[in-house]
């Protein structure tokens, strides 16, 4: 008989996992015009804002083989897209007006030098006047897509 042991694999046992589709997203929009150091800039300090409120984008820690530990990052991927200034206002209008959990990255804090500074110059500024060069914004998968309509995803 040509019988397969209980141990052998099929292909069925050794096809990749489903990839998981998560209900939630997490987007940075980033202004078109920025420089590249400016647009790594931006997102670093956009997505750092998000773990701080939100515990529930953060994955477990990490280990490696070694048993060396490494912080948690967060357990979803981020999804970078690019725009126009006005696509940016836009995309901060809608992000308040449904109260999504948010983070903003002004023109003004490339001139500061700390967080002390970058908040105050945030603060300086009323709302609709913000020189936005980045947004980042995190929630249910469809109120997420309606905030970046326009944008398109980052090269």
């Amino acid at each position: 008989m040509n019988e397969m042991p209980a141990t052998a694999t099929t292909p069925a046992d050794t096809a990749p996992p489903a990839p998981v589709r998560f209900d939630t997203k997490i987007a940075v929009l980033l202004r078109s015009d920025l420089e590249t150091w400016q647009r790594l800039n931006v997102t670093a300090f956009l997505v750092s804002g998000l773990g701080t409120q939100l515990p529930e984008v953060i994955g477990e820690p990490y280990e490696d083989g070694d048993g060396v530990p490494y912080l948690p990052m967060l357990r979803q991927p981020v999804l970078v897209f690019e725009g126009t200034k006005e696509t940016l206002t836009a995309a901060h209008s809608r992000t308040l007006s449904r109260a999504l959990p948010r983070a903003l990255f002004t023109s003004d804090l490339f001139a500061t030098g700390h967080d002390g500074d970058n908040r105050a110059a945030v603060r300086a500024v009323p709302t609709a006047e913000l020189d936005l060069v980045g947004l980042a914004v995190y929630g249910p998968r469809n109120a997420v897509d309606k905030v970046l309509k326009g944008a398109k995803m980052h090269p």
